[in-house]
């Protein structure tokens, strides 16, 4: 079912924009094709020869709305720019993006075909006498589908993103999951079902404390308060499928599961280790600060969850529908 949302909002995603850029082709935006005209200012300009030479081109915020139909709040704009001219006063220009370039620009320039760079066209410039200066008509390159470009990039950001955390968690992990085998194999599991026997009676009165299942539980609750999810997921599997040899009606469930549910979803957590790791991988300097809150919210949410399911289970709708399933059961053993 999560598979079907996360395709729905997908598909949401690409449509909204295609009909953005459908938008912004149909009102031309990014003025494509269109001629703009600006002051380039730059002492290196010549009059005569082919050269490369770097300068500034200069328009007013006025000029700038104007010509892309905006009304937004901005300064004079001036922009560094590499010019590549002709004997005939044409050539080429590209300018990167600064923190002075005009949000518009710098959207187009994560578009354009050089990364966070607009390159186009110098139609005509007409030199002043000193050559400090000059007017130039210049027409931008073709700016498209700047929507769905940056949906294909933020997916691929993101799955980039997501590999490096994955690696970065795999020595943990195993760390960890290594740890919790060795405790294992030593007889610790054993140890600590005798130990909270008192806890799980009580919790768990339906499941004798001796039976497998209990150690599960203990093995994946362990899991969980050292903030392994993923090695508390083996264990919460077993736990279920010994709990449901306990059932009186298979592919029900049972009361012991639905507190064991709500213990596995509350998270009880005592040291947040992948939650650390995650943070340590994305570049945090104190990966430790999550630990008190992570407690606090987990045994809040641990708490709620066995409350909560101990007072649902003895409603009399739930108990009549369970007392019904368990005589069914039995009649159809004897019969």
């Amino acid at each position: 079912m999560l598979n079907y949302i996360w395709l729905f909002f997908i598909i949401i995603a690409l449509v909204v924009g295609v009909g953005k850029d459908i938008n912004d082709e149909v009102r031309n935006t990014y003025r494509n094709g269109t001629p703009l005209e600006v002051i380039l200012i730059s002492s290196q300009v010549p009059s005569g020869t082919a050269t490369r030479c770097e300068g500034q081109f200069y328009l007013t915020a006025k000029q700038f709305n104007d010509f892309y139909g905006m009304s937004s709040q901005l300064e004079d704009v001036k922009q560094p720019a590499v010019l590549s001219l002709l004997q005939n006063k044409t050539g080429n220009f590209i300018f990167a993006c600064t923190e002075e370039t005009p949000v518009l620009w710098k959207d187009m320039a994560k578009s354009a075909s050089g990364k966070d760079k607009l390159t186009g066209k110098i139609e005509k410039i007409e030199f002043s006498d000193d050559h400090g200066w000059a007017k130039a008509t210049i027409v931008m390159e073709s700016i498209r589908f700047v929507k769905l470009k940056a949906i294909t990039q933020a997916a691929i950001d993101f799955a980039n993103i997501a590999v490096e955390i994955a690696i970065g968690l795999i020595g943990v992990m195993s760390l960890w999951l290594g740890l919790i085998k060795v405790a294992e194999e030593a007889g610790l599991v054993k140890v600590l079902t005798r130990l909270l026997a008192p806890i799980t009676k009580r919790i768990f009165p339906d499941v004798p404390p001796d039976h497998p299942a209990i150690g599960a539980i203990i093995m994946n609750t362990a899991a969980n308060m050292l903030g392994l999810s993923n090695a508390a997921t083996p264990f919460g599997l077993k736990a279920m499928e010994e709990l449901n040899k306990l059932n009186p009606k298979i592919g029900t469930a049972t009361n012991a599961m639905v507190t064991f549910l709500a213990i596995n979803t509350g998270g009880l957590i005592l040291i947040p280790a992948t939650a650390m790791a995650v943070r340590a991988a994305v570049g945090s300097t104190n990966i430790g600060i999550i630990i008190g809150t992570s407690i606090f919210a987990a045994g809040c949410a641990t708490i709620i969850g066995i409350i909560a399911s101990k007072i649902l289970q003895r409603l009399p709708k739930y108990k009549r529908e369970m007392v019904d399933d368990t005589k069914k059961s039995e009649e159809m053993n004897h019969g």
